[in-house]
């Protein structure tokens, strides 16, 4: 388990994904680390979908390692209305991604999944193996198949050829570079939108999707950063691993401190009608503590970050 393989600050490192939350999170990460030969390409400059494409950049670039960051996401409602795309998107992007690694050499890639790929009913907190003991959380089933497909990819493509293709399942992540657009947003942005524009605007009220009573982890996305990079250099398993804070909230205690650190003065009202999502999801990460990682960045403290962010940049 903690078997070191670092590598070299010179190697060549392929980012997919680096203008997403965590990609953008991982640029930064391995550039105050140190690393030299960073190599990231935009949607528009390589599309991660069209395998051809794929194929011929990696027959070009050659790099050393990868890291997939690159995903189509969404929250409850995005993934409740474009199931199909989710789906389709997903597995092109991590299938071409992961088989041209294999097919060009790649040392090591690291692949992101994601909590919703566990079961909706998994013992908590979820340790991984309860991967496939269960059907997936409905309202997100999509995305869900997609990344245990990804999983699965990478674990077999390293029993089968003995390559160190890991993947990582990150808690609900948020912070600095997040989507806070009506289709894309997660929980935490969403809230931020919702109370910063019911602040400006007195609303009397902000409603939430669900009954609030749904319990999450959440982690600030420098932490996954750092995680990430541990593990690109230390961990030499064959196996995926969870990366969280280990602490859980309700949802309805979330929304008090983000109307709290908002400033929000009006009324909190849920929607019971609305899905919940999965009801609880904890997940158990005793394996990445081993390796030396623990969370560095508070919930309060990622928050007033995250809202910081908001008001400067969105």
């Amino acid at each position: 388990m903690t078997k070191k393989y670092m590598i070299s600050k010179t190697s060549k490192i392929y980012l997919a994904g680096h203008t997403g939350l965590i990609g953008s999170a991982v640029l930064r990460e391995l550039v105050n680390q140190g690393f030299k030969n960073i190599l990231v390409k935009t949607r528009k400059e390589l599309d991660l979908t069209n395998q051809e494409i794929v194929n011929a950049f990696f027959r070009k670039e050659r790099p050393d390692y990868v890291i997939l960051a690159a995903a189509k996401v969404g929250g409850i409602k995005a993934n409740i209305t474009y199931p199909a795309d989710f789906i389709y998107e997903n597995l092109a992007i991590q299938n071409n991604v992961v088989w041209s690694s294999y097919k060009y050499q790649v040392k090591k890639l690291i692949y992101l999944a994601c909590g919703c790929a566990y079961p909706t009913k998994a013992k908590q907190p979820i340790k991984e193996e309860s991967l496939l003991t269960g059907v997936p959380e409905p309202t997100n089933e999509g995305f869900a198949i997609a990344k245990i497909a990804g999983i699965k990819l990478c674990e077999k493509i390293s029993q089968q050829y003995n390559k160190l293709f890991i993947s990582c399942i990150p808690a609900n992540t948020y912070g600095i570079g997040d989507h806070y657009d009506n289709e894309r947003s997660h929980v935490i942005s969403a809230l931020i939108k919702k109370f910063h524009l019911a602040k400006i605007s007195k609303l009397p009220r902000v409603e939430i999707w669900g009954s609030g009573n749904a319990l999450r982890e959440f982690i600030y996305v420098d932490d996954i950063a750092r995680a990430i990079i541990i593990l690109l250099n230390k961990y030499a398993e064959k196996t995926f691993i969870n990366i969280g804070s280990g602490e859980e909230i309700s949802i309805k205690e979330l929304a008090s401190l983000l109307k709290k650190i908002i400033g929000y003065q009006g009324e909190i009202v849920f929607d019971k009608a609305k899905p919940d999502g999965m009801m609880r999801r904890l997940l158990d990460t005793s394996k990445i503590r081993r390796l030396g990682f623990k969370p560095q960045v508070s919930l309060e403290n990622g928050l007033k970050k995250a809202y910081s962010y908001y008001l400067e940049n969105i």
